[in-house]
């Protein structure tokens, strides 16, 4: 049995929807939907907010959440949450974005299931989108080998389809990432690789120094909260609960 954490990173600073995670949903904050759906999966040993700001802190304490503040400033959440190890005894860890407040089960129990096979070091999700959807570069489009593990992954629509055959899969990344608990720790101490800097997406500093990325499917479809826009169709989500 392998004891598995929640970390939530919650950064209080926003570029598009300012300070979004402590915006109103439902007559709680939006960081203390994320925690408590999250809690509420069952799939977790322990869930953590990691944050900088003390007004999330007071937040989460206010339901009764663990909380750790983070002391320095980090380029990604996977950075954040590893400085929150010392406070954490799991091991896998589980990096639950904080923007996004209905958190799924089976998604999550998909997710640490890969890793009763001991060649998997990180596992993430990923679901099935139209072709004109991998056309936005804002969703983070991946390939996998035939065992499932992540060969690339772009802003770009990826694989190139030259026959324009209508049965070719896209997939778009969640951003929801789990780690055995040395490999997240081996991971931040790596330096920032070429194609991350490249594309500016932090797991393929994972794939240049040789991880295996197991990717699992889901059919959730998560409401990640950046734009106003975002919290107005969480909000009606909410209300149709």
């Amino acid at each position: 049995m392998l004891s598995i954490a929640a970390l939530i990173p919650a950064r209080y600073a926003s570029t598009r929807l300012p300070s979004k995670l402590v915006q109103d949903l439902g007559g709680k904050s939006v960081i203390q939907r994320t925690y408590l759906s999250t809690v509420k999966t069952g799939v977790f040993d322990e869930v953590w907010v990691v944050t900088d700001h003390p007004e999330i802190k007071q937040q989460i304490e206010a339901i009764g959440g663990k909380v750790f503040v983070s002391q320095k400033e980090h380029t990604s959440g996977s950075d954040r949450i590893a400085e929150a190890m010392s406070s954490v005894n799991a091991d896998l860890i589980v990096n639950v974005q904080g923007d996004e407040p209905f958190q799924d089960e089976k998604s999550l129990r998909d997710l640490v299931a890969v890793f009763l096979d001991p060649r998997v070091d990180v596992a993430s999700l990923k679901t099935r989108i139209s072709a004109e959807e991998a056309e936005n570069p804002n969703a983070v489009k991946v390939v996998t080998d035939l065992w499932g593990d992540a060969l690339y992954f772009s802003r770009s629509k990826i694989p190139y389809n030259r026959e324009l055959d209508p049965s070719v899969p896209y997939w778009k990344h969640i951003g929801v990432y789990a780690y055995r608990n040395n490999v997240l720790n081996d991971y931040t101490g790596l330096p920032k690789s070429q194609l991350e800097a490249i594309e500016m997406l932090e797991q393929l500093r994972l794939l240049e120094n040789g991880y295996r990325i197991r990717m699992v499917e889901t059919l959730h479809q998560a409401i990640a909260i950046d734009t106003e826009e975002d919290l107005e169709k969480a909000r009606l989500y909410f209300k149709q609960l």
